[in-house]
């Protein structure tokens, strides 16, 4: 058996990302502070205006970029793990096209690129969470499936969705770690496949989250979060960006689906640990994942 002690640090990213690194910095020295192994932060950490258009996509960098490299420096320089949101530029120096090959091999359009006198340019960017170790090494990248085309919004119209394959597990001091996004949290399965034995296997599943405040938004955020923490019986942390356009709400959740640790709708940093031997006590009553009848597939 494992314990991982989790922070979740709630606040409202803005559009700045060196401002933004500073706030995690912030939140990691207080999260190590108070012992934390894992801190975890919300969608969009890197960069975040309400409107999801050229600034965006202006303001996304590569993995190898100042932000992710800040990411990794804080990591050492604290000794804990982070978990955060991040605007990712589509494409590199090295696959400018963002999926193997030339660009002349590619078809731009299908992959968020714009023909401007025979040069690819991005129009979209990717929406990603990054899983960085306390060595500074990425032990995680997840490219959200599930895009927010709901609401009135549409994150298609701006993000390249994730491939359907990714399986975003890592182990950190013995638990397995698994990761979603935000409005992943609305398909049951994206946690299934992350908690089922045969294969993510993760102890915990986090969910940075922008979720967008509304009518019954709060309800469904903690609704969904329970109900994915008890039909899985893993442990589910939410986190997510407070007001003016998020709810906050933040969250840590047993496979019981009860609460070890909340926080309302105004910035700060909670903290609670994750203990497998609780997973095993509440699997033992309740064996439901093991009891499946059917498995789950990417519809393509």
């Amino acid at each position: 058996m494992a314990t991982l002690t989790i922070a979740a640090a709630q606040f409202a990213p803005v559009d700045d990302p060196v401002a933004n690194l500073a706030t995690v910095r912030t939140a990691a020295e207080d999260a190590a502070a108070r012992g934390a192994d894992l801190l975890v932060t919300p969608e969009y950490t890197s960069y975040f205006t309400a409107e999801i258009d050229d600034r965006f996509v202006a303001s996304a960098e590569p993995l190898d970029g100042p932000f992710v490299s800040g990411l990794r420096e804080i990591a050492r320089t604290t000794g804990i793990a982070l978990v955060v949101g991040v605007a990712e530029a589509v494409g590199s120096a090295d696959d400018p096209t963002g999926v193997g090959g030339t660009e002349a091999d590619a078809d731009t359009s299908a992959i968020g690129l714009a023909d401007v006198n025979g040069l690819a340019v991005a129009r979209r960017f990717r929406n990603t969470l990054v899983a960085v170790l306390p060595d500074g090494s990425v032990a995680a990248v997840y490219r959200k499936v599930h895009l927010y085309d709901a609401f009135g919004s549409r994150e298609s119209d701006r993000i390249e969705a994730g491939d359907t394959d990714q399986l975003p597990v890592f182990t950190i001091a013995g638990v397995r770690v698994g990761l979603e996004t935000c409005y992943d949290l609305r398909f049951p399965e994206v946690t299934r496949r992350l908690a089922a034995e045969e294969s993510g296997a993760a102890d915990v599943v986090l969910v940075p989250a922008e979720w967008v405040r509304g009518p019954g938004k709060e309800h469904h955020w903690r609704t969904l979060l329970t109900a994915r923490a008890v039909e899985n019986t893993v442990w589910v942390v939410g986190v997510g960006q407070t007001p003016p356009v998020g709810i906050g709400g933040s969250v840590v959740l047993d496979p019981s689906g009860v609460a070890v640790a909340a926080a309302g709708a105004v910035p700060g940093v909670l903290v609670a640990t994750v203990d497998t031997a609780t997973t095993a006590s509440v699997r033992a009553v309740n064996p439901s994942l093991g009891l499946r009848r059917y498995d789950v597939v990417p519809r393509g």
